[in-house]
């Protein structure tokens, strides 16, 4: 090998770990901020609590009073931790979704997930009847219906990815399908409820995360890092998909079977943020636009980076959703949308056709 082809080979890999380092920079820029508006999330609220007293009673319970211990732990940091793991599932789900329709407006919600997780909460609302007979799914019979039917969706769209001739397109459209009809189903049980119930389903529609409980925390973090640890083994393959499928092809990868891997995966965490705090938006599509023009397409720091900003996104809607109205506390939907329309509206007119030509 000649001299100048060794230079070149050290000078190529000194830009690289440049490279790699600004995104690590950026990523622990965004961890940092996370956790400074956790923390201002945990202080706002009907208790007046500061942020020492706060931090404090979070490194050490057994030593702070009691009401601070039960405002802390028992309301509002079950609300916080979900806050963050809600936003990172929705922030994952929309940078996969992106991925594998190369598409960048593509998110859970395109495909109708939200949708039909919302009528299944309607008809437990409605019927106050689990879908499973347990005697323990009464207590949870909103979050598993709404789990189910978002489910139920899914293998939806997986058994017509299946058929022979299905394309990108034809998930799309098949999702789009679904959102129709789901938006039909709630309209029609919205139509005949009562007053009383119709205000509870429009309520859960508008997304909450008050609802959040430890047991709720944790099975939401559970499912979180069962994907992220799927996922971690498939990074360097969706890599290659957004070079185009002949090229990943080319590379050994399997396109058929990661694209349905990966959108079983993406409408789990889609589900499962649903399923415990309504319909939120804006979310799996803002964050990972951010998360793609700070850290670029390599998955190993886009999908990691898409969970990050998906749940700082959330948390300064619920950090929005105490501050905007003094003494109410507004539905965290509605507030996403707030933050999400002017982004979106900028991702449309400037960085859309940049990032995606």
């Amino acid at each position: 090998m000649s001299t100048n082809a060794i230079m070149a080979r050290q000078e190529d890999r000194h830009h690289y770990r440049q490279h790699q380092g600004r995104r690590l920079q950026w990523v622990a820029i965004g961890a940092m901020l996370l956790l400074g508006i956790f923390l201002l999330d945990m202080t706002l609220g009907p208790g007046k609590l500061g942020l020492a007293q706060v931090a404090a009673t979070l490194m050490d319970p057994d030593g702070a009073d009691m009401k601070s211990r039960f405002i802390i732990w028992d309301i509002r940091l079950p609300v916080a931790l979900m806050a963050v793991l809600v936003g990172a599932a929705l922030g994952g789900a929309g940078a996969l979704m992106q991925t594998i329709l190369n598409n960048p407006l593509a998110e859970p919600f395109t495909l109708g997930i939200s949708h039909a997780a919302a009528f299944g909460a309607a008809l437990a609302i409605a019927f106050g009847a689990p879908l499973l007979p347990w005697e323990w799914a009464q207590g949870y019979m909103i979050t598993l219906n709404a789990f189910l039917f978002a489910c139920l969706s899914a293998g939806v769209i997986f058994l017509v990815s299946r058929m022979r001739g299905s394309t990108q397109e034809t998930m799309i459209l098949t999702g789009i399908a679904i959102l129709f009809v789901f938006s039909a189903l709630n309209a029609m049980l919205q139509f005949a409820a009562s007053a009383e119930t119709l205000q509870q389903i429009v309520f859960w529609a508008m997304g909450s995360l008050g609802r959040a409980t430890w047991p709720k925390v944790g099975v939401a973090a559970a499912l979180l890092l069962l994907a992220c640890v799927l996922l971690s083994r498939s990074a360097w393959r969706l890599t290659a998909l957004r070079m185009g499928d002949e090229a990943a092809e080319a590379m050994g990868v399997n396109v058929t079977r990661i694209r349905l891997v990966v959108l079983l995966l993406s409408s789990l965490l889609a589900a499962v943020a649903v399923a415990f705090v309504g319909i939120i938006g804006f979310v799996g599509l803002v964050g990972p636009h951010m998360a793609r023009m700070l850290l670029g397409e390599d998955q190993r720091f886009f999908l990691p980076g898409s969970m990050l900003f998906g749940a700082i996104l959330l948390t300064i809607a619920e950090i929005l959703s105490k501050s905007i109205i003094p003494g109410i506390l507004l539905p965290i939907g509605i507030t996403t949308s707030l933050i999400g329309v002017p982004f979106f509206v900028f991702l449309l007119v400037v960085v859309r056709r940049r990032s995606w030509s």
